[in-house]
């Protein structure tokens, strides 16, 4: 349905709100892109890359399913595994090949190929064993869909998006990192946990690095449309900040506990991408904190640097980043994020 000229503004001649809310991304490409059956391929099978393949499936997001990986004996038997399930499942026609051919005209390609992070190991510490895979890795996948959108689960996760974005060639729209969607989701479960709320009706973001310099956003935290901070400032209710930074040094440290526990995270990353994915292949417009070139918001401007902001998400891949009020301590603690990631960029040389 076409919506209507006044659907955006505040009355007749008023405020274009679509403008005003969202600013869009550096180097994109604005061209509309439309497609019939929605194919989704996802490069590398292992703990990570079969949730996501699972739950997309589960959730009936996708047509034809192309899965990659570099064991083939593991790649097949994760295919048959999942064809099995053919009798429970929505109608997903599934692929599997060590050949990069059989991801050819996908919507969007999801890569979560990579070293597992070690117990106690620092998301960028992994960079080094990750670069050099990706450039086996995202030639291919822009070559056979050369219209697709990349999703970078791979940790870490910012400095390979903009790994991805050079070697793809594509507009900065289309190479999205999963960033801090999974943080602000347990950053959401955590408050919803401490105030006794449905973590569906929290709004809260975690931004910047998806990793130790991740920055909160406590100044925008609302419960069911009640900005939190607010509300206790006019209520005169009293709380300490040591309180707001240990509920963020849980969030940082939560993937470590997990995987100090059982080796691996899965589950809640298998339902974030889906989660991304749905917004994106469905058109859906939805805000997620997710990794995007992030150069000229916020003061950022020291590079070419992908880390997590809200954006709304379509068709199209990143349709602009939402323009939200940060206090002076939390830009800062963006700006010093970005900062972070560029010190290690540059000592690859990125």
């Amino acid at each position: 349905m076409q919506k209507s000229p006044s659907a955006s503004s505040l009355g007749p001649g008023g405020l274009d709100l679509t403008q005003a809310f969202f600013k869009p991304i550096q180097n994109a490409d604005p061209h509309p892109i439309t497609k019939r059956n929605i194919k989704i391929s996802v490069i590398g099978v292992g703990n990570v890359g079969m949730a996501i393949a699972q739950t997309i499936i589960s959730q009936d997001l996708a047509d034809e399913l192309a899965l990659v990986d570099a064991k083939p004996d593991k790649l097949r038997g994760e295919m048959l595994d999942l064809q099995h399930a053919a009798a429970f499942l929505p109608r997903t026609k599934i692929n599997a090949s060590v050949d990069y051919s059989v991801t050819a005209g996908s919507d969007l390609c999801i890569v979560t190929a990579g070293a597992r992070q070690n117990p106690g190991e620092s998301r960028l510490n992994l960079l080094q064993r990750n670069v050099a895979l990706f450039s086996n890795i995202i030639p291919p996948l822009a070559k056979h869909s050369p219209g697709s959108i990349l999703l970078i689960v791979s940790n870490p996760v910012d400095v390979l998006t903009h790994v991805s974005w050079k070697l793809s060639g594509f507009p900065s729209n289309r190479v999205i990192g999963s960033g801090t969607n999974l943080d602000s989701s347990r950053f959401r479960f955590l408050i919803a946990d401490h105030l006794d709320v449905n973590a569906q009706d929290v709004q809260a973001f975690i931004v910047g690095e998806h990793g130790d310099s991740s920055v909160a956003l406590w100044s925008s935290i609302s419960i069911g449309g009640v900005p939190v901070l607010s509300f206790l400032q006019n209520q005169q209710i009293a709380f300490e900040k040591e309180t707001l930074e240990n509920i963020h040094k849980a969030v940082v440290d939560s993937a470590y506990e997990v995987i100090s526990l059982k080796g691996y995270t899965s589950w809640a990353i298998g339902y974030s991408v889906a989660n991304l994915a749905r917004s994106l292949l469905r058109d859906q417009r939805k805000i997620h904190p997710v990794s995007v070139l992030a150069k000229g918001f916020y003061g950022i401007d020291g590079g070419d640097v992908f880390l997590s902001l809200p954006a709304q998400l379509g068709r199209g891949g990143v349709l602009g980043v939402t323009n939200i009020h940060l206090t002076d301590e939390e830009v800062q603690r963006l700006r010093k994020s970005a900062e972070t990631i560029l010190e290690v960029q540059s000592q690859l040389g990125l």
